[in-house]
């Protein structure tokens, strides 16, 4: 047999068993493809106990060095053992902020964390597909669920001290620790922030689709309203609006951004003198066009590297992330 171990040297027997499968793959005794002793034969010849191999695998195979094939056993499946843990990272969608996000997450793990990114786009049998799909290959799971339910039943899966929620949540999953945006509380006081601008505009119109954007944001839009006498009115699409003098339009995705800016250019009306605008999520397109745009935003490089020394501290908490609100000539 290809893995040992020792009696008294200090380190328990199944950390023996992968420091000898990283060494035996270093010196070419094991290569990519190569199967692995059995539970059985590697718990008999080692006289240990099954869980004592179970872990040692367990650990391997989370770290993507071993897999694991039904009905065949075990096999060699990557010599970069370097890698001393991997976290599976499920997104809803990808865009400018997220990438923010995701870079400065990798950026604070450092070189030996290894994260694979996966894109549920708000369906909800791919993101249940994606988890099943990879339970047991991963240290840690993070999920950004956005607005999906029945998530109990499909986190239930994943072991609960391994799994962070992420951007949104909701009662179901509380009982995870997770870094969130606030989003009734940040669009709330955003509005307060610039309220002294939105005087000279007649209306408030907030593009809100239920079935992607989070229900605290039309909480929050509604209770700012309602308090400061403001007449407001939601719309879920652009699809034969006419937009008119004197709003202003609080648009949460880019793509309704545009569209809106080319309808102003269209119809002739100059942002900030006929029309306000403001975006939710900041990028740096967001600062340049139409002399600056007009912004409430959680600080999604602040998320992820806070996200990713709760992972690596091993924090179990509730974080709420802090949001701006970003002033430009938009209003």
């Amino acid at each position: 047999m290809k893995i040992s171990i020792k009696d008294k040297v200090g380190l328990p027997k199944y950390k023996q068993i992968i420091k000898s499968i990283e060494e035996a793959i270093l010196n070419g005794t094991y290569k990519k493809g190569d199967k692995l002793p059995s539970i059985g034969e590697t718990k008999k010849e080692l006289s240990v106990s099954r869980d004592t191999v179970l872990l040692a695998y367990g650990d391997l195979k989370a770290r993507g060095i071993v897999q694991s094939i039904p009905g065949k056993g075990y096999y060699i499946n990557s010599e970069s053992i370097n890698i001393r843990q991997k976290i599976f990272l499920l997104f809803d969608e990808l865009n400018a902020f997220k990438e923010d996000l995701y870079n400065s997450f990798l950026n604070k793990l450092g070189n030996n964390i290894e994260v694979d990114i996966f894109f549920h786009h708000f369906n909800y049998d791919v993101f249940q597909k994606l988890i099943f799909d990879n339970l047991g290959k991963y240290n840690y799971y993070v999920v950004m669920p956005a607005k999906l339910n029945n998530l109990n039943s499909v986190l239930e899966r994943l072991p609960k001290d391994k799994v962070y929620i992420l951007d949104q949540t909701k009662e179901e999953i509380s009982e995870y620790p997770s870094i969130f945006q606030d989003f009734e509380k940040d669009i709330y006081k955003g509005l307060v922030g610039c309220k002294h601008l939105l005087k000279k505009y007649k209306q408030l119109i907030f593009l809100f689709d239920k079935e992607k954007q989070p229900d605290g944001l039309l909480l929050g839009f509604q209770k700012f309203c309602n308090d400061y006498n403001v007449t407001g009115k939601c719309i879920k699409t652009l699809n034969d609006y006419k937009i008119c003098n004197g709003d202003v339009y609080i648009i949460p995705d880019d793509r309704n951004l545009i569209r809106i800016i080319k309808e102003c250019k269209e119809s002739q009306f100059e942002i900030s003198k006929d029309i306000g605008v403001i975006s939710y999520n900041d990028t740096l397109l967001k600062e340049i066009v139409e002399g600056g745009i007009t912004t409430i935003s959680t600080d999604f490089e602040g998320m992820g590297e806070r996200l990713a020394s709760m992972i690596i501290n091993n924090e179990k908490v509730k974080i709420a992330n802090p949001y701006n609100l970003i002033l430009r000539k938009s209003l």
